[in-house]
């Protein structure tokens, strides 16, 4: 996972109350962007590891020596400690959730999905509340990292999308919550692309755009996307054949449009130095605050398909096994999945809640996202349909990595 600094850009109408709400807390720069990854370490002690699948949904196992919390009891004082990417919460949110407990709360940050768990694993930290990726759920579940959850706690997890609620890959909820979703899509400048083709992946070999198209540094995004316009529906196939193909037609982009490989979509495409970029919706959505000064959002576009399933993807929250605050833990998660809180870090984060009421016309009508941005916000049904880039065997992430380093290496 590769965060994406961000620094703030000129005021609209939600940025000013967004600086009026933070600026007395000393808030520095804007929030960064989430791009989705994580271990494919498929083993724990020796276990081999369940690959959750919606075909094929996985319930994880409690053990003994990690039991939950009892019912019924009173958060405790002193400061919750939360372990995330950086920018990844609104300090808003963190400043009303001190406020309203009486506590304080301490974020440590790290910069990628392996670097997290592997501090987790060596047992010297002391954080309460974890933001996994579905990815390596399994494999930190097993390794018994994290605490079962206790749902007498959680009633705002009914705001959630159902899907959500029982997610295949923790069936029953067991360890998370749903914390932000996404799209994988295009962004691109409204004002210099006329038409979208009927395949909008063409637009990456469109050689109009040549020397102005951008590729996700993601292997997994950028081969996945390869394989989707071609209409293979596999995302997390490990078949040698398949993989290698998708390469190679992603190594046609370098003689045919000079193809930019990077993350920084939410600023290249408003500021003008890219005109088609392969983008995380979140990445759109914040992509408005980058305008230089004058120019409307009305020239930004985001293009996920609709007439078949796209990638998608989510991240989750969960507590720590052997926290020393896990009821105020377990307060702390059914806190941000309150609508007004989680609307609140939509604000900062620009990633998504996935909450039952934040349609894209809801949030459009709101002011939270440009009309013509609605194709950024995700729907349920999105989520439902679409692909996700999962966990795959330790043969199959060295598959994937070889053919992207040949793409990488032109």
């Amino acid at each position: 996972m590769v965060m994406h600094p961000r620094e703030p850009r000129p005021y609209d109408r939600r940025r000013f109350l967004r600086h009026s709400l933070y600026l007395s807390m000393g808030a520095v720069g804007a929030p960064s962007l989430l791009a989705a990854c994580g271990s494919d370490d498929t083993s724990s002690a020796g276990t081999e590891l369940p690959l959750a699948r919606r075909d094929d949904p996985v319930t994880l196992p409690v053990h003994d020596d990690v039991p939950s919390i009892e019912d019924g009891l009173q958060p405790e004082s002193g400061t919750l400690k939360v372990f995330n990417y950086a920018d990844y919460i609104a300090p808003g949110v963190i400043k009303a959730f001190s406020q309203d407990y009486g506590v304080q709360v301490e974020v440590t940050t790290f910069n990628s999905m392996d670097e997290a768990v592997a501090k987790l694993r060596t047992g010297q930290s002391d954080f309460d509340v974890f933001f996994p990726t579905p990815s390596v759920l399994a494999q930190i579940v097993f390794g018994k990292l994290l605490q079962p959850l206790n749902h007498s706690y959680l009633p705002n997890l009914g705001n959630a999308w159902e899907m959500l609620q029982d997610p295949f890959y923790d069936q029953g909820s067991l360890y998370t919550v749903p914390y932000t979703v996404y799209t994988t899509g295009i962004g691109y400048r409204a004002d210099e692309v006329d038409t979208i083709p009927a395949n909008g992946y063409d637009l990456f070999w469109d050689e109009q755009y040549a020397g102005q198209t951008h590729i996700l540094d993601d292997g997994r995004e950028a081969i996945g996307m390869s394989m989707l316009r071609e209409g293979m529906e596999d995302m997390n196939t490990e078949d040698p054949d398949t993989v290698r193909a998708a390469g190679e037609r992603l190594q046609e982009l370098v003689d045919a449009v000079q193809v930019k490989i990077d993350i920084s979509g939410y600023t290249e495409v408003p500021e003008g130095r890219a005109t088609v970029h392969q983008c995380w919706s979140g990445d759109m959505i914040s992509a408005q605050y980058y305008l230089p000064s004058g120019d409307s959002p009305d020239v930004l576009g985001y293009w996920y398909p609709t007439d078949s399933p796209g990638v998608v993807g989510n991240d989750t929250m969960a507590v720590i096994a052997g926290a020393e605050h896990p009821v105020l833990a377990h307060h702390f998660l059914n806190y941000v999945l309150d609508e007004q809180n989680a609307l609140r870090n939509f604000e900062w984060v620009g990633y998504q809640p996935a909450l039952q009421k934040f349609s894209p016309r809801y949030l459009s009508s709101e002011g939270y996202v440009p009309a013509n941005l609605e194709t950024a916000v995700v729907t349920a049904d999105q989520y439902n349909e679409g692909h996700q880039l999962l966990q795959l065997s330790p043969d199959g992430s060295a598959l994937w990595d070889e053919v992207w380093a040949t793409v990488k290496s032109g």
